[in-house]
């Protein structure tokens, strides 16, 4: 019997399970694939963040975090004295301020772990996943777990469960209410909501891979087998082919021109998700590599969770398809600022991804399923045309901050772009307990959120809030034998468990000046 049992290991998951554990819990936490971490590892997207991270936003632990990935470079690679400094950015990127290998994150989630790991307190079950779950009336009681290498079975019972699963797998498993897709602007009365609710309406993944630039080398792969449909692609909502240097402005929606590397002033995707800039070392035989997590192969011609197995295979393939082809169109046919074509020195990376193709170990997911949450955060709480305060609506029963953009990428049922302003907002804790289970938490990007707000409410620092609120909650409600709704509801069991997040070092204001009118 595990105290709480935690389904997924990305950074929700493994700040979850930190969290738990430092308050004595037995823990026991699933991963499908053999990295914890995430979208920082697995799916190897650098860390977006928002603008004061360096100072201020996040939880201690993620801070923590952070440093020991800054740490690990400065203490182990041959970083130029000209490039040191307190705020070293190891792909000196222009999407993070922390843009780095993603077996670097691996390397300090592991050692984050650890010292649960070696006391017992934390059993951790990689390439694993449930299968089913026991359900009671209102609460889980144990769940069927699958070893994806061993195909070997395992039941486990628990006291909390934590759904921290990129796509919410537990929700169906548990038969429980959530949503999929946007929600109906009439319900939320949200302004870039949908006249009609669409279950469909999802984000589109990507499968990132990771790229080296050896300028006289020959590294071309083999033509994908999936070229010729993707090369000659034009989405609806796109202004030309998607293999080209031209897309569309998430903003405005305008044609928008990409550079590969530095030209002029338009947008390097090069230095985009640069996780390595080899002018920053003191090694002369290393070469750039960089993240292709580009407009260019965002996948939304279908999904992958809540489709049939067949259906399923069938989209991940054609991502990872979409991904190749865009690193065979670079090498080949992308046009140069010196008139010729193709880049024959990109060199796929595999050794970067854990992998022998050089994609990353599973999908980027966006959008996930989202429970029927006790709240549920709308646009209006959130957006600046709604409000004239500073920041977001200052929930009386928060348990975190963020900071992130509206940001939502094309879906499936061809819906563009929609990126629009967010203010700094908050957690509430009402968004990560589902309205008919009391003994889950969602902690992951399966919150009550709306569609709309999934867009901000979706980036690794606040998912790592989210894990990590879901622990510390999760370990009040054992030890005060109390239910999540009821520690919600009532004013001084709430009130003491915020202290405990504040101690624990989780901030739940932003400073002063974020407050008051704009």
């Amino acid at each position: 019997m595990f105290d709480l049992i935690i389904f997924g290991g990305g950074l929700g998951g493994c700040a979850a399970a930190a969290a738990a554990c430092s308050k004595g819990l037995k823990v026991l936490m699933t991963e499908e694939t053999d990295w914890i971490g995430g979208q920082s590892t697995s799916q190897a997207v650098p860390p977006d963040e928002h603008a004061w991270i360096e100072e201020f936003g996040c939880t201690a632990r993620y801070r923590q975090y952070r440093n020991a990935i800054r740490s690990f470079y400065l203490a182990n690679m041959p970083v130029a004295i000209s490039a040191r400094s307190e705020f070293f950015n190891p792909g000196a990127a222009t999407v993070s301020r922390i843009a780095h290998d993603p077996r670097v994150s691996l390397h300090v989630l592991n050692e984050m772990l650890a010292p649960h790991l070696l006391t017992g307190r934390l059993t951790l079950l990689l390439e694993t996943v449930a299968v089913s779950v026991e359900r009671t009336g209102r609460s889980l009681q144990s769940a069927e777990l699958l070893s994806l290498k061993t195909g070997r079975r395992l039941k486990v019972e628990g006291r909390y469960f934590i759904d921290a699963t990129e796509t919410g797998d537990i929700l169906p498993l548990a038969s429980m209410d959530y949503v999929t897709g946007s929600e109906s602007r009439s319900v939320t009365g949200e302004a870039h909501a949908a006249d009609e609710a669409d279950p469909n309406n999802i984000q589109g993944f990507t499968y990132v891979l990771s790229l080296e630039y050896d300028e006289t080398g020959d590294h071309v792969i083999p033509k994908p087998e999936m070229y010729e449909f993707w090369k000659e692609y034009q989405p609806p909502h796109w202004p030309g082919k998607m293999l080209s240097l031209i897309g569309p402005n998430p903003v405005n929606m305008q044609p928008r021109e990409y550079a590969i590397f530095e030209d002029g002033d338009k947008f390097s995707l090069w230095k985009y998700r640069r996780i390595y800039a080899k002018e920053q070392y003191d090694a002369k035989d290393a070469n750039d590599i960089t993240l292709l997590n580009w407009p260019q192969n965002d996948y939304f011609i279908g999904n992958i969770y809540g489709v049939s197995k067949e259906e399923k295979e069938k989209h991940l393939y054609g991502s990872q398809q979409l991904s190749l082809s865009l690193v065979y169109w670079l090498q080949t046919e992308a046009p140069r600022p010196d008139g010729g074509k193709g880049y024959p020195g990109l060199r796929l990376r595999g050794d970067v991804m854990g992998t022998e193709t050089g994609l990353a170990k599973a999908p980027y997911i966006r959008e996930s399923r989202r429970i029927k949450a006790l709240y549920t955060i709308t646009e209006q709480e959130v957006s600046p045309a709604c409000r004239s305060e500073k920041s977001g609506k200052k929930y009386e029963d928060r348990v975190g901050v963020g900071a992130y953009s509206i940001d939502l990428h094309p879906s499936f049922t061809g819906v563009p772009y929609v990126d629009i302003p967010a203010l700094p907002y908050h957690i509430p804790l009402g968004a990560l307990i589902p309205m008919d289970m009391d003994n889950v938490l969602a902690g992951n990007k399966n919150i009550g959120t709306t569609h709309i707000t999934n867009g901000c409410y979706r980036l690794h620092p606040t998912e790592w809030n989210i894990g990590e609120s879901c622990g510390e909650l999760a370990a009040y409600c054992i030890r005060h034998g109390l239910k999540p709704a009821e520690v919600r509801e009532n004013d001084q069991a709430l009130h003491d468990f915020q202290q405990i997040l504040r101690e624990a070092g989780v901030e739940l204001e932003w400073p002063h000046e974020f407050y008051g009118q704009r």
